[in-house]
């Protein structure tokens, strides 16, 4: 069932009266149900594997919480984590695996190999496995206590806005919501209606008309791309992929804030970061916070406690290690971090990519070679064509194309023509400019006053009425999510 589609438009509205209708624990038992249906309108059987994860985590994190013994809470913490990675890697890695053995043994010999077997990538499997691991970790850390009622557990980790694309959310940001019942006001229906326009406007009408152009040149002969076809590529995929994601992410918060459900938000323009590290707190910043509380501080050395205010998350961090490789921990990170995107060396070289600039930029910083004014001044023109860069690998077939793609930058003579039509760079120039214009917009606050409010009301009712008749006019249900497929 696709945002993008009048079936699910139907399955919301259904679902919103039942929330506000129902008491408190037939709500609660009806968005777990109705997030399984959600579920199994992909594929039934599927259900049950998403069900064995959530189950499993479930009695699992309350043995955690009534055992004494560090060693058995250490042993089932290692349970839990072995169960879901494992599954994890047998269906989305399992054939990246074996046919990587079958590469290596054919080095020296061909008489022997591993029968590759290539399962259905469960949909979603990479989102609700995050955000169980998690959950059983902060109940192994101290930082939450297990939820005993099932269904409310079941309804945080099936909750269906966000289960099959994010944002990865931490227990503690959805059940306690789910718990209380808040009053109905209007409010969250016209926010929430405005959040999903405004994703479906991303989607539909923005990201799904760029990736002709994307298809097309990247389907094209590489050999007569020069320098600036590159760089015009990568800027039209970076914006594809960032109104096709934040697209969903706006319709995921929208569709939770139906019923007065607060979700973190997941996007704040990454293309207006003047640092990489700046960048990764504005790009699928769910993920970020995921992989470094879970991931990087681990293996960092660093040891994450509770924190009783909600800043970063609700947590703080310790270092218990006065000596720790950092820059193996990050590369090693992100290598992680770009296989979590997919089954393929690419998404790896993409995560390396991504480290080796964080890796370069934090040398600068200690240095101290250049200023943190010059930085803020020079950084988004620097920032920006590197982080567009970076999704060459994330769309090219293979690191094949991706190596001939780069190497254009390198020789000067392919900064002296072009071989794509004049449209390309022109549609590149305004997504640019309109992304820029968006930015300032939402960031303007002008003085306060009664005109001025005024003024500011029929803008937004005009913005909107428009968005509303451009989704009319482009909405294509048959257009799935890119990262549906992570």
């Amino acid at each position: 069932m696709l945002f993008n589609s009048l079936t699910f438009i139907a399955f919301l509205s259904i679902c919103v009266v039942l929330f506000w209708t129902l008491k408190t624990k037939a709500r609660i038992v009806m968005l777990f149900m109705s997030s399984l249906v959600f579920y199994g309108f992909w594929r039934w059987d599927f259900v049950l594997l998403m069900l064995f994860s959530t189950f499993l985590d479930y009695f699992i994190s309350l043995r955690i919480d009534s055992s004494k013994k560090q060693s058995e809470r250490q042993m089932l913490i290692l349970t839990t984590l072995f169960v879901n990675i494992g599954l994890l890697v047998v269906f989305k890695y399992m054939f990246f695996i074996t046919e990587n053995i079958n590469s290596i043994l054919g080095l020296f010999t061909s008489n022997l190999s591993i029968d590759s077997l290539k399962l259905i990538l469960p949909l979603g499997i990479s989102f609700y496995t995050f955000q169980t691991i998690s959950y059983s970790l902060d109940v192994y850390r101290g930082h939450c206590k297990p939820e005993r009622n099932f269904f409310l557990y079941g309804a945080y980790v099936t909750f269906f806005p966000q289960l099959v694309a994010g944002p990865i959310l931490r227990a503690g940001e959805v059940i306690d919501q789910l718990k209380v019942r808040k009053q109905f006001s209007i409010h969250f229906i016209l926010e929430g209606l405005k959040r999903i326009l405004f994703g479906l406007f991303l989607k539909v009408v923005l990201a799904d008309n760029i990736a002709p152009l994307v298809d097309d040149a990247f389907s094209s002969n590489m050999d007569l791309f020069s320098a600036f076809d590159v760089f015009t590529i990568s800027f039209l995929f970076g914006f594809q992929i960032f109104f096709d994601f934040a697209g969903y992410s706006h319709i995921a918060i929208g569709c939770a804030k139906l019923m007065g459900i607060d979700f973190p938000e997941n996007f704040n323009f990454p293309y207006i970061a003047k640092s990489f590290k700046d960048f990764w707190k504005r790009w699928h910043i769910s993920l970020s916070s995921w992989i470094r509380d879970y991931l990087y501080l681990p293996i960092l050395g660093v040891e994450v406690v509770n924190k009783k205010s909600l800043s970063e998350g609700g947590i703080e961090v310790v270092d218990n290690k006065k000596q720790r490789n950092s820059s193996v921990a990050l590369f090693l990170t992100w290598a992680i971090m770009g296989l979590w995107h997919g089954a393929n060396w690419t998404f790896v070289f993409w995560g390396v990519y991504h480290s080796f600039f964080i890796f370069c930029e934090r040398l600068i910083v200690k240095s101290g070679l250049i200023n943190k004014k010059l930085r803020e001044k020079v950084g988004w023109f620097i920032v920006l064509p590197i982080s567009m860069l970076s999704w060459i690998p994330f769309r090219a077939e293979n690191l094949s194309d991706s190596f001939q793609l780069y190497g254009k930058l390198f020789r000067i003579n392919n900064y002296s023509f072009y071989s794509l039509r004049e449209n390309y760079f022109l549609i590149a120039a305004i997504l640019l400019l309109g992304f820029l214009v968006a930015y300032f917009a939402s960031h303007w606050k002008p003085r306060r006053s009664k005109l001025n409010t005024s003024i500011r009301f029929i803008v937004e009712v005009l913005v909107y009425s428009l968005m509303l008749f451009c989704v009319y006019i482009f909405l294509r249900p048959i257009s799935q999510f890119i990262y549906f497929q992570f």
